[in-house]
Protein backbone atom coordinates (compact mmCIF):
# COMPACT_ATOMS: atom_id res chain seq x y z
CA UNK A 1 0.00 0.00 0.00
CA UNK A 2 2.78 2.18 0.56
CA UNK A 3 4.39 1.72 -2.30
CA UNK A 4 1.34 2.55 -4.28
CA UNK A 5 1.09 5.88 -2.17
CA UNK A 6 4.73 6.75 -2.98
CA UNK A 7 3.93 5.92 -7.10
CA UNK A 8 1.00 8.33 -7.09
CA UNK A 9 3.04 10.86 -4.81
CA UNK A 10 5.72 11.07 -7.65
CA UNK A 11 3.52 11.10 -10.71
CA UNK A 12 1.16 13.93 -9.31
CA UNK A 13 4.75 16.04 -8.62
CA UNK A 14 5.71 14.79 -11.96
CA UNK A 15 2.94 16.00 -13.63
CA UNK A 16 3.07 19.32 -11.19
CA UNK A 17 5.98 20.22 -12.96
CA UNK A 18 4.39 19.84 -16.90
CA UNK A 19 1.95 21.28 -18.46
CA UNK A 20 0.00 19.93 -21.16
CA UNK A 21 -0.33 22.91 -23.80
CA UNK A 22 -1.82 23.64 -27.46
CA UNK A 23 0.02 25.37 -29.91
CA UNK A 24 -2.17 28.47 -29.44
CA UNK A 25 -1.97 28.67 -26.16
CA UNK A 26 2.05 28.53 -26.16
CA UNK A 27 1.22 31.75 -28.51
CA UNK A 28 -0.79 33.58 -26.05
CA UNK A 29 2.11 32.89 -23.37
CA UNK A 30 4.76 34.06 -25.57
CA UNK A 31 2.48 37.27 -26.68
CA UNK A 32 2.05 38.04 -22.76
CA UNK A 33 5.39 37.28 -21.04
CA UNK A 34 8.23 37.21 -24.11
CA UNK A 35 10.84 39.35 -22.62
CA UNK A 36 12.60 40.24 -26.22
CA UNK A 37 8.99 41.26 -27.25
CA UNK A 38 8.16 42.99 -24.68
CA UNK A 39 11.48 44.86 -24.66
CA UNK A 40 10.87 46.10 -28.13
CA UNK A 41 8.18 47.52 -27.67
CA UNK A 42 9.30 50.49 -25.78
CA UNK A 43 11.03 51.33 -29.19
CA UNK A 44 8.02 52.50 -30.30
CA UNK A 45 7.11 53.76 -27.32
CA UNK A 46 10.17 55.94 -27.55
CA UNK A 47 9.74 56.60 -31.41
CA UNK A 48 6.34 58.44 -29.82
CA UNK A 49 8.55 60.19 -27.18
CA UNK A 50 11.07 61.57 -30.22
CA UNK A 51 7.46 62.85 -31.35
CA UNK A 52 5.93 64.67 -29.09
CA UNK A 53 9.55 66.13 -28.73
CA UNK A 54 9.71 67.20 -32.04
CA UNK A 55 6.74 69.17 -31.47
CA UNK A 56 8.14 71.27 -28.83
CA UNK A 57 9.66 74.99 -29.46
CA UNK A 58 12.53 76.43 -27.83
CA UNK A 59 11.71 78.53 -25.12
CA UNK A 60 11.33 82.41 -25.18
CA UNK A 61 14.53 83.80 -23.34
CA UNK A 62 14.08 86.56 -21.21
CA UNK A 63 16.76 88.89 -20.66
CA UNK A 64 17.58 92.60 -18.43
CA UNK A 65 20.11 94.83 -17.63
CA UNK A 66 20.55 97.33 -14.99
CA UNK A 67 23.32 99.98 -13.97
CA UNK A 68 26.34 98.64 -12.69
CA UNK A 69 28.25 102.14 -12.33
CA UNK A 70 26.49 105.72 -12.36
CA UNK A 71 29.41 107.82 -13.93
CA UNK A 72 27.69 111.41 -13.38
CA UNK A 73 25.93 110.12 -10.15
CA UNK A 74 29.12 108.44 -8.96
CA UNK A 75 26.93 105.48 -7.70
CA UNK A 76 27.09 101.67 -8.04
CA UNK A 77 24.13 99.69 -8.87
CA UNK A 78 22.18 102.68 -9.70
CA UNK A 79 18.88 100.83 -10.33
CA UNK A 80 16.07 103.24 -9.71
CA UNK A 81 16.63 105.23 -12.71
CA UNK A 82 18.39 102.57 -15.56
CA UNK A 83 17.10 99.05 -16.05
CA UNK A 84 15.51 97.40 -19.08
CA UNK A 85 14.18 94.04 -20.40
CA UNK A 86 13.96 92.13 -23.20
CA UNK A 87 12.31 88.86 -24.40
CA UNK A 88 12.67 87.62 -27.69
CA UNK A 89 11.14 84.02 -29.38
CA UNK A 90 13.15 81.62 -31.93
CA UNK A 91 10.91 81.54 -35.39
CA UNK A 92 11.63 78.59 -37.37
CA UNK A 93 11.61 79.31 -41.31
CA UNK A 94 11.39 76.66 -43.76
CA UNK A 95 9.48 74.14 -42.38
CA UNK A 96 12.01 72.76 -40.21
CA UNK A 97 9.22 71.72 -37.71
CA UNK A 98 7.18 70.31 -39.84
CA UNK A 99 9.59 68.23 -41.41
CA UNK A 100 11.71 67.27 -38.49
CA UNK A 101 7.95 65.71 -36.89
CA UNK A 102 7.48 64.21 -40.29
CA UNK A 103 10.95 62.39 -39.70
CA UNK A 104 10.04 61.40 -36.28
CA UNK A 105 6.79 59.92 -37.38
CA UNK A 106 8.99 58.05 -40.19
CA UNK A 107 11.09 56.48 -37.27
CA UNK A 108 8.36 55.28 -35.35
CA UNK A 109 6.82 53.48 -38.24
CA UNK A 110 10.33 51.73 -38.49
CA UNK A 111 10.02 50.75 -35.44
CA UNK A 112 6.84 49.33 -35.78
CA UNK A 113 7.80 47.12 -38.45
CA UNK A 114 10.65 46.34 -36.47
CA UNK A 115 8.81 44.75 -33.75
CA UNK A 116 6.52 43.29 -36.52
CA UNK A 117 9.57 41.03 -38.20
CA UNK A 118 10.60 40.22 -34.20
CA UNK A 119 7.11 39.05 -33.89
CA UNK A 120 7.45 36.55 -36.76
CA UNK A 121 10.43 35.47 -35.91
CA UNK A 122 10.12 34.72 -32.16
CA UNK A 123 6.46 33.25 -33.32
CA UNK A 124 8.20 31.06 -35.88
CA UNK A 125 10.68 30.11 -33.09
CA UNK A 126 7.99 29.31 -31.03
CA UNK A 127 6.18 26.80 -33.80
CA UNK A 128 9.76 25.45 -34.49
CA UNK A 129 10.40 24.06 -30.85
CA UNK A 130 6.91 22.91 -30.18
CA UNK A 131 6.99 21.21 -33.44
CA UNK A 132 10.07 19.46 -33.04
CA UNK A 133 9.38 18.55 -29.29
CA UNK A 134 6.10 17.01 -30.07
CA UNK A 135 7.67 14.88 -32.69
CA UNK A 136 10.62 13.72 -30.22
CA UNK A 137 7.89 12.95 -27.91
CA UNK A 138 6.97 10.64 -30.38
CA UNK A 139 10.25 9.16 -31.18
CA UNK A 140 10.66 8.66 -27.48
CA UNK A 141 7.22 6.47 -26.45
CA UNK A 142 8.06 4.69 -30.17
CA UNK A 143 11.54 3.68 -28.84
CA UNK A 144 10.36 3.18 -25.46
CA UNK A 145 8.02 0.64 -26.25
CA UNK A 146 10.91 -1.05 -28.20
CA UNK A 147 13.33 -1.01 -25.85
CA UNK A 148 10.74 -2.27 -23.34
CA UNK A 149 10.47 -5.55 -25.60
CA UNK A 150 14.25 -5.57 -26.31
CA UNK A 151 15.50 -5.55 -22.80
CA UNK A 152 12.88 -8.13 -21.59
CA UNK A 153 13.78 -10.47 -24.29
CA UNK A 154 17.73 -9.52 -23.80
CA UNK A 155 17.28 -10.76 -19.63
CA UNK A 156 15.27 -13.74 -21.08
CA UNK A 157 18.56 -14.66 -23.04
CA UNK A 158 21.27 -13.94 -20.36
CA UNK A 159 19.02 -16.38 -18.04
CA UNK A 160 18.90 -19.44 -21.13
CA UNK A 161 22.57 -17.96 -21.92
CA UNK A 162 23.88 -18.67 -18.76
CA UNK A 163 22.66 -22.29 -18.42
CA UNK A 164 23.91 -23.09 -22.12
CA UNK A 165 20.27 -23.17 -23.85
CA UNK A 166 21.36 -20.26 -25.85
CA UNK A 167 24.71 -19.19 -27.48
CA UNK A 168 26.45 -16.30 -26.36
CA UNK A 169 27.06 -14.68 -29.81
CA UNK A 170 22.79 -14.24 -29.91
CA UNK A 171 22.95 -12.44 -26.47
CA UNK A 172 25.37 -10.01 -27.68
CA UNK A 173 23.26 -9.35 -30.93
CA UNK A 174 20.60 -8.62 -28.71
CA UNK A 175 22.89 -6.69 -26.76
CA UNK A 176 23.78 -4.31 -29.34
CA UNK A 177 19.95 -4.00 -30.64
CA UNK A 178 19.50 -2.67 -26.81
CA UNK A 179 22.38 -0.37 -26.92
CA UNK A 180 21.49 1.14 -30.04
CA UNK A 181 18.19 2.04 -29.04
CA UNK A 182 19.38 3.28 -25.79
CA UNK A 183 21.92 5.55 -27.74
CA UNK A 184 18.92 6.96 -29.57
CA UNK A 185 16.81 7.11 -26.64
CA UNK A 186 19.72 9.56 -25.05
CA UNK A 187 19.99 11.48 -28.33
CA UNK A 188 16.21 12.28 -27.93
CA UNK A 189 16.27 13.14 -24.48
CA UNK A 190 18.68 15.43 -25.28
CA UNK A 191 17.00 17.06 -27.89
CA UNK A 192 14.16 17.34 -25.74
CA UNK A 193 15.41 18.66 -23.21
CA UNK A 194 16.98 21.92 -25.88
CA UNK A 195 12.93 22.46 -27.33
CA UNK A 196 11.38 22.66 -23.91
CA UNK A 197 14.42 24.57 -22.77
CA UNK A 198 13.79 26.74 -25.87
CA UNK A 199 10.08 27.06 -25.20
CA UNK A 200 10.43 27.81 -21.39
CA UNK A 201 12.26 31.14 -22.72
CA UNK A 202 9.73 31.88 -25.25
CA UNK A 203 6.80 31.41 -23.38
CA UNK A 204 7.75 32.56 -19.88
CA UNK A 205 7.31 29.33 -18.39
CA UNK A 206 8.92 27.57 -16.19
CA UNK A 207 6.95 24.30 -16.03
CA UNK A 208 7.61 21.55 -18.97
CA UNK A 209 5.31 21.72 -21.51
CA UNK A 210 3.84 18.91 -22.90
CA UNK A 211 2.53 19.31 -26.38
CA UNK A 212 -1.35 18.79 -26.37
CA UNK A 213 -1.89 18.33 -30.40
CA UNK A 214 -3.96 15.27 -31.66
CA UNK A 215 -3.43 13.23 -34.70
CA UNK A 216 -6.21 14.65 -35.96
CA UNK A 217 -4.77 18.09 -36.16
CA UNK A 218 -1.55 16.67 -37.21
CA UNK A 219 -2.12 15.22 -39.99
CA UNK A 220 -4.27 18.22 -40.86
CA UNK A 221 -1.19 20.42 -40.69
CA UNK A 222 0.78 18.32 -43.03
CA UNK A 223 -1.86 17.92 -45.54
CA UNK A 224 -2.27 21.80 -45.90
CA UNK A 225 -1.12 22.72 -48.80
CA UNK A 226 0.11 26.65 -49.83
CA UNK A 227 -2.20 28.82 -51.80
CA UNK A 228 -0.86 29.60 -54.89
CA UNK A 229 2.46 29.05 -56.94
CA UNK A 230 5.96 29.87 -56.70
CA UNK A 231 5.75 33.37 -58.47
CA UNK A 232 2.28 34.46 -56.40
CA UNK A 233 3.77 33.38 -53.22
CA UNK A 234 7.06 36.16 -54.11
CA UNK A 235 4.46 38.38 -54.95
CA UNK A 236 2.96 38.03 -51.54
CA UNK A 237 6.22 37.79 -49.72
CA UNK A 238 7.33 41.61 -50.91
CA UNK A 239 3.99 42.44 -50.33
CA UNK A 240 4.09 41.50 -46.40
CA UNK A 241 7.39 40.58 -45.22
CA UNK A 242 8.13 43.22 -42.57
CA UNK A 243 12.37 42.93 -43.23
CA UNK A 244 11.62 43.75 -46.69
CA UNK A 245 8.98 46.58 -46.07
CA UNK A 246 11.19 47.99 -43.51
CA UNK A 247 14.06 48.90 -45.97
CA UNK A 248 11.28 50.16 -48.47
CA UNK A 249 10.18 52.60 -45.89
CA UNK A 250 13.94 53.16 -44.93
CA UNK A 251 13.95 55.09 -48.58
CA UNK A 252 11.29 57.23 -47.50
CA UNK A 253 12.52 58.39 -44.36
CA UNK A 254 16.23 58.80 -45.75
CA UNK A 255 14.12 61.30 -48.01
CA UNK A 256 12.33 62.97 -45.01
CA UNK A 257 15.99 63.39 -43.01
CA UNK A 258 17.22 64.46 -46.47
CA UNK A 259 14.32 67.40 -46.45
CA UNK A 260 14.95 67.78 -42.73
CA UNK A 261 18.20 68.74 -43.80
CA UNK A 262 18.03 71.11 -46.48
CA UNK A 263 15.44 72.91 -44.25
CA UNK A 264 18.14 73.66 -41.74
CA UNK A 265 19.99 75.78 -44.15
CA UNK A 266 17.07 78.39 -44.25
CA UNK A 267 17.72 80.72 -41.30
CA UNK A 268 15.75 81.46 -38.44
CA UNK A 269 14.12 84.40 -37.12
CA UNK A 270 14.30 85.62 -33.92
CA UNK A 271 11.73 88.11 -32.44
CA UNK A 272 10.94 89.88 -29.28
CA UNK A 273 9.86 92.70 -27.44
CA UNK A 274 12.49 95.22 -25.22
CA UNK A 275 12.02 97.69 -22.41
CA UNK A 276 14.38 100.43 -21.34
CA UNK A 277 13.96 103.33 -18.66
CA UNK A 278 16.65 105.76 -19.71
CA UNK A 279 19.16 104.24 -21.93
CA UNK A 280 17.11 104.69 -25.58
CA UNK A 281 15.72 108.01 -27.28
CA UNK A 282 12.64 107.98 -25.08
CA UNK A 283 11.93 106.98 -21.72
CA UNK A 284 10.39 104.14 -20.85
CA UNK A 285 10.55 102.85 -24.38
CA UNK A 286 9.42 99.59 -25.93
CA UNK A 287 11.04 98.35 -28.48
CA UNK A 288 10.17 95.41 -31.35
CA UNK A 289 13.40 93.44 -31.90
CA UNK A 290 13.99 90.94 -34.99
CA UNK A 291 17.73 89.12 -35.72
CA UNK A 292 18.02 86.76 -38.28
CA UNK A 293 21.24 85.50 -38.89
CA UNK A 294 23.08 86.29 -42.67
CA UNK A 295 22.62 83.60 -45.05
CA UNK A 296 26.60 83.94 -46.29
CA UNK A 297 26.86 79.92 -46.70
CA UNK A 298 24.54 77.52 -46.28
CA UNK A 299 25.50 75.91 -42.97
CA UNK A 300 24.70 72.38 -43.66
CA UNK A 301 25.22 71.85 -46.40
CA UNK A 302 27.00 68.14 -45.13
CA UNK A 303 24.15 67.09 -43.37
CA UNK A 304 22.35 67.19 -46.78
CA UNK A 305 25.10 65.80 -49.03
CA UNK A 306 25.29 62.80 -46.55
CA UNK A 307 21.55 62.60 -46.28
CA UNK A 308 21.76 62.30 -49.70
CA UNK A 309 24.34 59.28 -49.93
CA UNK A 310 21.84 57.70 -47.34
CA UNK A 311 18.82 57.95 -49.68
CA UNK A 312 21.38 56.35 -52.32
CA UNK A 313 22.46 53.71 -50.11
CA UNK A 314 19.19 52.69 -48.57
CA UNK A 315 17.92 52.32 -52.31
CA UNK A 316 20.54 49.47 -53.02
CA UNK A 317 19.96 47.62 -49.70
CA UNK A 318 16.16 47.56 -51.01
CA UNK A 319 16.77 46.14 -54.23
CA UNK A 320 19.28 43.43 -52.51
CA UNK A 321 16.33 42.87 -50.11
CA UNK A 322 14.16 42.14 -52.68
CA UNK A 323 16.44 39.81 -54.52
CA UNK A 324 17.25 38.25 -51.60
CA UNK A 325 13.43 37.78 -50.47
CA UNK A 326 12.58 35.75 -53.56
CA UNK A 327 15.71 33.68 -53.46
CA UNK A 328 14.31 32.16 -50.10
CA UNK A 329 11.05 32.44 -50.84
CA UNK A 330 11.78 30.13 -53.97
CA UNK A 331 14.23 27.94 -52.03
CA UNK A 332 11.66 27.30 -49.06
CA UNK A 333 9.25 27.00 -51.46
CA UNK A 334 11.29 24.09 -53.26
CA UNK A 335 12.39 22.31 -50.19
CA UNK A 336 8.71 22.50 -48.66
CA UNK A 337 7.41 20.66 -51.96
CA UNK A 338 10.31 17.92 -52.45
CA UNK A 339 9.71 17.34 -48.53
CA UNK A 340 5.91 17.15 -49.13
CA UNK A 341 6.06 14.93 -52.46
CA UNK A 342 8.23 12.56 -50.69
CA UNK A 343 6.42 12.20 -47.77
CA UNK A 344 3.48 11.95 -50.11
CA UNK A 345 4.77 8.61 -52.00
CA UNK A 346 4.59 6.97 -48.22
CA UNK A 347 1.00 5.80 -48.39
CA UNK A 348 -1.19 5.69 -45.26
CA UNK A 349 -1.72 1.93 -45.69
CA UNK A 350 2.06 1.37 -46.04
CA UNK A 351 2.20 3.12 -42.59
CA UNK A 352 0.03 0.82 -41.74
CA UNK A 353 1.28 -2.10 -42.54
CA UNK A 354 4.64 -1.38 -41.42
CA UNK A 355 3.21 -1.44 -37.97
CA UNK A 356 0.99 -4.68 -38.59
CA UNK A 357 4.46 -6.44 -39.70
CA UNK A 358 6.06 -5.37 -36.90
CA UNK A 359 3.19 -6.71 -34.16
CA UNK A 360 3.66 -9.90 -36.75
CA UNK A 361 7.22 -10.38 -36.29
CA UNK A 362 6.90 -9.70 -32.70
CA UNK A 363 4.00 -12.73 -32.39
CA UNK A 364 6.08 -14.85 -34.65
CA UNK A 365 9.39 -14.78 -33.03
CA UNK A 366 7.69 -15.37 -29.83
CA UNK A 367 6.03 -18.57 -31.26
CA UNK A 368 9.46 -19.74 -32.94
CA UNK A 369 8.84 -19.05 -36.45
CA UNK A 370 11.25 -16.62 -37.02
CA UNK A 371 14.63 -16.85 -35.98
CA UNK A 372 16.85 -14.05 -34.56
CA UNK A 373 18.99 -13.05 -37.08
CA UNK A 374 15.85 -12.00 -39.48
CA UNK A 375 13.79 -10.99 -35.81
CA UNK A 376 17.19 -8.44 -35.05
CA UNK A 377 17.87 -7.30 -38.44
CA UNK A 378 13.56 -6.19 -38.78
CA UNK A 379 13.46 -4.73 -35.58
CA UNK A 380 17.31 -2.93 -36.45
CA UNK A 381 15.28 -1.71 -40.18
CA UNK A 382 12.30 -0.96 -38.20
CA UNK A 383 13.64 1.35 -35.63
CA UNK A 384 15.63 3.50 -38.37
CA UNK A 385 12.14 3.64 -40.55
CA UNK A 386 10.61 5.00 -37.58
CA UNK A 387 12.80 7.62 -36.51
CA UNK A 388 12.95 8.81 -40.00
CA UNK A 389 9.30 9.09 -40.70
CA UNK A 390 9.06 11.16 -37.56
CA UNK A 391 11.90 13.40 -39.00
CA UNK A 392 10.21 13.28 -42.27
CA UNK A 393 6.80 14.85 -41.08
CA UNK A 394 8.70 17.45 -38.59
CA UNK A 395 10.47 18.01 -41.68
CA UNK A 396 7.33 19.14 -43.54
CA UNK A 397 6.33 21.33 -40.61
CA UNK A 398 9.33 23.20 -40.10
CA UNK A 399 9.71 24.19 -43.77
CA UNK A 400 5.84 25.25 -43.79
CA UNK A 401 6.98 27.23 -41.16
CA UNK A 402 9.60 28.89 -42.95
CA UNK A 403 7.09 29.58 -45.80
CA UNK A 404 5.26 31.33 -43.21
CA UNK A 405 7.70 33.49 -41.48
CA UNK A 406 9.03 34.63 -45.10
CA UNK A 407 5.49 35.71 -46.24
CA UNK A 408 4.50 36.74 -43.50
CA UNK A 409 0.10 36.48 -44.50
CA UNK A 410 -2.17 33.11 -44.48
CA UNK A 411 -1.06 30.67 -47.65
CA UNK A 412 -1.43 27.37 -46.09
CA UNK A 413 -5.36 26.59 -46.57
Amino acid sequence: MNKIAGLLIAISSFMAGQQQMSLSDCEEAFQKNNLQLLAEQYNINMADADILQAKIWELPQLSGQINAYNPEGKKVFDIGSAKGAQITQLIYMGGKKKNEIAFSKSNKELAQLQFSQLLVDLRTQLHAAYFNLYYEKLKLDNTNKQLGYMNDLLSAYRVQSAKGNVSLKDEVRLQSLVIQLNNDKLGINKNILDFEQNLKVLTGISDDIEPQLADADAKEILAAQPFGDENELKKKALENNSDYLYFLKLIDNSKLYSQWQKSLNVPDLNVGAGWDQNGGTFKNEVNLMLGIPLPLWKSNQGNVEKANYAIQQNQKNAEYQKMNLETKVQAAYKTWKSQYDQFAEIKTTDLSNMELVYDGMLKNFRKGNVNLIEFTDFMDSYRETALQIYDMKNEIMQSAEQLNQLIQTKIFY
